[in-house]
């Protein structure tokens, strides 16, 4: 089994059939960028829907436990995710609500400062916020895994440092063998592992370069350079994979509704548009070539075994499993909100 910790796009019954092929057990999948509660509580009605609609293929997961039992139906887990916090749109309540929605997986920020912390992207990186403390502490106790991947180094240092769980960085790589700005420096990865947390290797070209791309080996010598960095109990998967995305989709990624102007994310003015995908993964099914690949540059079976599933299947059941039914023990959670009290 194979597990992926982050992909994004237009999925469809021809894409879950591609990830059976490669055999991927679970895919951690992009319900929304910029979009704020509405909208993304219509995307995960369309979730739910596309899910009904192909259930011999995939099937939703929100513990590890149905993860691997979906994986032995021969099926594709979908673990519900978001690469922003705006579907929160600051009510500390919502996590709850989203959680009991089945959503498993929230990144504090996107390309932008948010009232969480810091983007990867912006000049000056303040640090994680007040609210983002608090969102931090309730995803923990909502069973909702907290995704770092284009957070700024001095929030995600300071995530890493306020969580009760273990966290992850879903889709980058070490900046140390790739330098961008979405790629987590050394230090930041060291922080990670020492508390349990997990980075997915990604393959998306803009964020690990052409030599990287260039072949399933190349990848697979950039994983094993990774674990030379923060060890084998914390490297995995998170491919960054898009699929069917056209150039507004692309745009909303990149520009959503915040700017007039061209802005293009992880690529440049010299790359503006889509990234050739690596000349190895060309195809979504070819996500199965991993585990020889992995094996060739010199990973032993268990090794690959923790890269492919083992390390996110160890991070969700920690993470997953909450307190979801508890109510808040902290006064401040439960005080009547001011404006109701008005009404």
């Amino acid at each position: 089994m194979l597990i992926d910790g982050l992909q994004c796009g237009h999925f469809t019954r021809e894409v879950f059939a591609e990830l059976r092929r490669a055999d991927v057990g679970a895919v951690t999948v992009t319900c929304g960028f910029w979009e704020g509660t509405v909208e993304s509580l219509d995307a995960l009605a369309r979730w739910r829907d596309l899910v009904a609609a192909n259930s011999d293929l995939v099937a939703i997961a929100t513990t590890a436990e149905e993860i691997v039992a979906t994986a032995a139906a021969g099926r594709t887990a979908i673990v519900l995710g978001y690469q922003n916090s705006n579907l929160l749109e600051g009510r500390i309540r919502f996590v709850e609500i989203f959680a009991e929605l089945g959503v498993r997986v929230i990144q504090l920020t996107y390309n932008n400062q948010n009232e969480l912390g810091g983007s990867c992207y912006e000049p000056n990186d303040a640090g994680l916020a007040r609210f983002g403390r608090e969102v931090i502490l309730e995803m923990n106790r909502a069973g909702i895994l907290v995704d770092l991947s284009h957070v700024g180094n001095r929030t995600t240092l300071d995530a890493i440092e306020c969580s009760q769980k273990p966290v992850a960085v879903t889709h980058a790589n070490p900046d140390s063998l790739f330098q961008h700005k979405r790629n987590k420096t050394d230090d930041v990865l060291k922080a990670l592992a020492e508390r349990g947390g997990v980075l997915g290797c990604a393959t998306y070209r803009n964020i690990t370069g052409d030599h990287y791309s260039s072949s399933l080996r190349s990848w697979c010598e950039m994983v094993a350079k990774t674990v030379d960095i923060i060890g084998i109990d914390h490297v995995a998967i998170g491919t960054d994979r898009s699929h069917n995305f056209t150039k507004p989709d692309y745009d909303w990624m990149r520009m959503g509704r915040w700017t007039r102007s061209v802005d293009f994310g992880a690529g440049s003015a010299a790359r503006p548009g889509k990234a050739p995908p690596p000349s190895w993964f060309t195809e979504v099914c070819h996500l199965g070539l991993l585990p020889g690949g992995l094996r060739v540059v010199g990973f032993a079976p268990d090794e690959v075994e923790k890269i492919t599933s083992g390390n996110w299947l160890r991070l969700y059941s920690e993470v997953f499993a909450s307190g979801r039914s508890a109510v808040p023990a902290k006064a401040e959670f439960v005080q009547a909100d001011p404006v109701l009290a008005l009404s």
